[in-house]
C-alpha cells in the first residue's frame, strides 16, 4: 500500500519508504562531534538564551494574582487538613482514650 504525501519523488521500482528513510539519515560525527567541552558549553547556552527569548513573561498584574490565587488555596487545603487531622485525633481519642 502506497501513501500520499506532499512530495513529487517518485520512488523507483522496488525500494520501500523505510530504504529512502534509512539512506537520508546523517552520519554521527558531524559538526556536533567535532566541538570540544567549551563548545559544547557555548551551544547550550545559547540555546538557553534562545528559548527564554521565546517565552512570554506575565505583566506585574498577572503575577500578583496568580500568586494570590496560589496563596489562598494553599492556605485552603492547610486548613482542611488541619481540621480532618483534628478530627482524626478526636475520633482516635474516643476510641482508644
Amino acid at each position: 500500500m502506497t501513501e500520499i504525501t506532499d512530495s513529487i519523488d517518485v520512488p523507483e521500482p522496488g525500494t520501500t519508504q523505510d530504504d529512502k528513510e534509512t539512506e537520508k539519515k546523517p552520519r554521527r560525527g558531524g559538526k556536533r562531534g567535532k566541538k570540544g567541552p567549551l563548545g559544547r558549553l557555548a551551544l547550550f547556552y545559547r540555546q538557553i538564551v534562545a528559548e527564554l527569548r521565546k517565552v512570554v513573561w506575565p505583566t506585574r498584574n498577572d503575577l500578583i494574582t496568580y500568586t494570590t490565587v496560589v496563596i489562598v488555596f494553599v492556605v485552603a487545603v492547610i486548613a482542611f487538613v488541619s481540621l480532618v487531622d483534628w478530627g482524626f485525633s478526636k475520633v482516635v481519642s474516643y476510641v482508644f482514650g
